[in-house]
């Protein structure tokens, strides 16, 4: 059987993590970086090949931070490296009830202009390969205006040649010019894309107002084919295959960190959906992957005790 390669574009960054006031642990994320390397773990017991899509440059802190994501799987062969170019930093500062201040340094990193090297047409080309294409908010805004020009052209030729589209909101105001052109970009992907995540508060902002099923309805009316809102520990309701479901989240005792929670959740559900799993069933997978990885510091939790593997999804899909 050939493998399901899908890949995923973004920025990973230089992290520092806040042990304690004045102590930190280096380490890298990014938001689509952190989906790689949960979907990348689910690979283990799949035929699934995951690979990440970014601009580094040549340095010492590019050359560990590739090695870093391929130690857990995910693949480097769409990464474009552009001697003189360097890669973005930002500092988690931890609040005690687990949730985050970030803090970012990465005006120059060589993300932004990802799809401006001279190897970007061998990457933009290479997409066309695989079988679906994940991407969020952040991906969008931290390109430079050309490079997210290019890629959106690309990405609505291959989505109509039966290559899945993914898209996680993952709003941020403060990379945004504003409100209105991330609305609009939005808008363009809502409408090549087969599954959206959104949480309740992105779709109050991104929807006007919308909520609840309303919500559904809106995107898909601009085309979406699948949506999965998130409300945080509360239910996440799901509109797919022509039925709303909701579907109850995972309670957790106590929450050590919110960093990477909806991350992981959308690179389960999106693996579980790719193998034939049922809407709701992806779903409490997912939720639970994302409840296990509160309860530890940083984006990537431990990887020997995962509660969802992809024997669970092969199992469901069968």
């Amino acid at each position: 059987m050939k493998p399901v390669k899908i890949a995923l574009i973004g920025e990973c960054m230089i992290e520092l993590q806040e042990i304690s006031p004045g102590v930190t642990n280096q380490t890298f994320g990014g938001d689509t970086l952190n989906t790689a390397i949960y979907c990348a773990r689910l690979a283990r017991d799949l035929p699934l090949e995951i690979d990440y899509v970014t601009a580094l440059g040549t340095d010492t802190f590019s050359e560990r931070m590739v090695k870093f994501w391929e130690q857990d799987g995910v693949g480097s062969s769409l990464i474009i490296r552009q001697p003189g170019e360097t890669p973005g930093l930002y500092y988690i500062e931890l609040e005690e009830s687990g949730e985050r201040i970030f803090h970012y340094w990465r005006s120059t990193a060589a993300a932004k202009k990802c799809f401006e090297f001279p190897d970007s047409d061998r990457v933009l080309e290479a997409l066309s390969n695989y079988h679906g294409i994940y991407l969020s908010g952040i991906s969008l805004a931290i390109f430079t205006p050309e490079s997210r020009k290019r890629l959106l052209a690309t990405l609505q030729e291959i989505a109509g040649s039966g290559i899945s589209i993914y898209f996680d909101c993952n709003y941020r105001p403060h990379l945004w010019s504003s409100k209105e052109e991330a609305i609009e970009l939005y808008r363009q992907l809502y409408g090549i894309s087969d599954i959206v995540f959104l949480t309740t508060e992105e779709a109050e902002i991104l929807l006007d107002g919308a909520a609840g099923e309303t919500v559904h309805d809106t995107l898909h009316s601009y085309g979406c084919r699948e949506s999965v809102l998130k409300d945080g520990d509360q239910p996440c309701t799901i509109l797919a295959e022509g039925k709303l479901l909701e579907v109850p989240a995972e309670r957790v005792e106590k929450v050590v960190d919110t960093t990477a929670a909806g991350d992981s959740f959308s690179g389960v559900y999106l693996v579980a959906r790719k193998f034939g799993c049922a809407p709701e069933r992806a779903a409490r997978m997912a939720h639970k992957t994302a409840a296990y990885v509160v309860c530890h510091k940083g984006a990537v939790a431990p990887l020997e005790k995962m509660v969802i593997t992809g024997k669970d999804i092969a199992e469901c899909g069968s």
